[in-house]
């Protein structure tokens, strides 16, 4: 097989999550409330059982989580899984390396969120998540964000709308860093598929003769420390 595998189907990031078994301040057992700014995220449950805490200008929802469901949810979702007993998902992840580059904003307090100094120290895990490393850090930031997701509850719409004023402002400075992940990720996966409707439209079989086949038998990391649980990772490929 060759050694530099293609990307993804459609530059996607794949990883299997294996969500946090701790209790929250709220007395709720689960994972940080986060939000994207530009990805669209799924999931695949494929054990355990549970749900996930949505908030968007439309409201409050929770979606329950079984073994067979698929839920996705578009850029500006505020998410929360909670863990009802061993809940482990397969996610999908748009855009692949932008959530790692930062399109991740945690529910902190407003006083966090207005400084990226303070936002920073709040919400750093040791070694960058890496495995192996202080779980206590990772429920201490996800017991601040629960605090600040309440609060976005019970503030209504124009809570939620200073919110994403306040994320979009803090993560502003990343946005040209993570439009060259995306020409380089999912837009140069949709342009290949130009590049291919344009041949089959001549005639042309040509790209047919690269086809390859890769596989990942085991994830390339195993244990990282995410925003909502524990992370067994993928190679995005390319």
């Amino acid at each position: 097989m060759p050694d530099a595998p293609a990307p993804l189907p459609g530059g996607v990031g794949l990883s299997r999550l294996c969500v946090y078994d701790t209790v929250g301040p709220d007395g709720l057992v689960g994972g940080t409330p986060h939000v994207h700014l530009c990805c669209t995220e799924a999931y695949v449950v494929t054990g355990g059982s549970g749900a996930v805490q949505t908030l968007t200008v439309e409201g409050f929802r929770e979606t329950p989580l079984r073994p067979g469901a698929v839920v996705w949810f578009t850029p500006g979702t505020v998410h929360r899984l909670v863990n009802d007993g061993d809940l482990r998902l397969v996610v999908l992840m748009q855009n692949s390396g932008l959530p790692e580059a930062g399109d991740a904003v945690l529910t902190l307090p407003p006083e966090y969120l207005a400084d990226p100094t303070a936002y920073a120290a709040a919400t750093a895990l040791p070694g960058g998540g890496a495995p192996g490393g202080d779980v206590g850090v990772a429920h201490r930031r996800r017991d601040l964000a629960v605090a600040g997701f309440a609060a976005l509850r019970a503030g209504g719409r124009p809570a939620l709308e200073r919110f994403y004023a306040a994320a979009v402002a803090l993560r502003r400075p990343l946005v040209e860093q993570w439009r060259h992940r995306w020409r380089a990720g999912a837009a140069a996966a949709a342009a290949r598929t130009g590049h291919q409707l344009d041949a089959l439209d001549r005639g042309d079989a040509a790209h047919l003769q690269g086809a390859r086949v890769y596989a990942a038998g085991e994830p390339a990391e195993r244990g990282r420390l995410g925003m909502c649980g524990l992370l067994d990772t993928y190679p995005a490929g390319g």
